[in-house]
């Protein structure tokens, strides 16, 4: 069977591990391949196209091989352009996008497409690389509730998980890593009212707009964030995420 060729795809650069003296192991996020390695030969040689290109956090244009009888975890990246737009975050929003490039690697199976999780990271991405004041906190909740919805690892927010009973509205319910959505108990402060969650669950349901989801987060990013760190870090498992450990060593300071 011959190579298989893959062109003009749509990809964002999740992490590079040094192959050789001259070599790179990418691991890309694709729209419509997923999550995928590739090798880029020579691209640490001053001389390399590859070189300037292959950063992260930069909307970009792959082409790549497939090995012979496809059964190879690692491709040979044929092609790499940068499709512009906008500049590389920084501070806080480069960690922020550093973080959820962990997410990815640590969640995504590799090659298993999710076009519409692709599409909301491209445009958190735009956020973070923007003048983005006090959205930074809400489009991260709304990345990180797209992400758990897409891997299957998101309870049903619009009623309790183990009764299966409609919210109240106007009660407090607190999503727990090992017991899904359940009734907040009075001191428990990271949890939302029942009006809250059902709207979340309802921008999820429609398409996932990204201004309904924004539009859900935004008033409850603050409150939402305890509780999907903690089922995020539940599910990545041991150890604690690097960016997340970063971050905290650096507010220790």
């Amino acid at each position: 069977m011959p190579p298989r060729r893959f062109s003009n795809e749509p990809a964002f650069v999740l992490h590079r591990y040094d192959w050789s003296e001259s070599s790179l192991i990418l691991e890309v996020f694709t729209r419509n391949h997923g999550r995928t390695a590739l090798v880029a030969k020579g691209a640490k040689k001053p001389s390399s196209n590859f070189r300037p290109v292959l950063l992260p956090l930069q909307p970009l244009q792959l082409g790549w091989t497939q090995s012979a009888g496809g059964d190879a975890e690692i491709h040979t990246l044929k092609g790499a352009e940068w499709v512009g737009g906008h500049i590389m975050p920084t501070g806080d929003a480069l960690l922020s996008g550093l973080y959820m490039n962990e997410l990815l690697l640590r969640l995504l199976a590799r090659g298993d497409p999710h076009a519409l999780l692709f599409d909301h990271y491209a445009a958190v991405v735009r956020v973070l690389a923007s003048e983005h004041g006090e959205a930074l906190e809400p489009v991260l909740r709304l990345f990180e509730l797209v992400l758990l919805r897409e891997v299957g690892l998101l309870p049903a927010l619009d009623v309790q998980t183990l009764t299966q009973h409609a919210l109240d509205p106007a009660a407090r319910y607190a999503l727990v890593a090992e017991g899904g959505l359940r009734t907040a108990g009075p001191d428990e402060r990271a949890s939302l009212r029942g009006a809250q969650w059902l709207l979340l669950a309802q921008a999820l349901q429609e398409g996932a707009a990204l201004t309904a989801l924004l539009h859900a987060c935004a008033p409850v990013a603050f409150e939402l964030k305890p509780q999907l760190r903690a089922l995020l870090q539940y599910h990545c498992g041991s150890p604690r995420l690097r960016t997340r450990q970063f971050m905290m060593d650096v507010q220790a300071l």
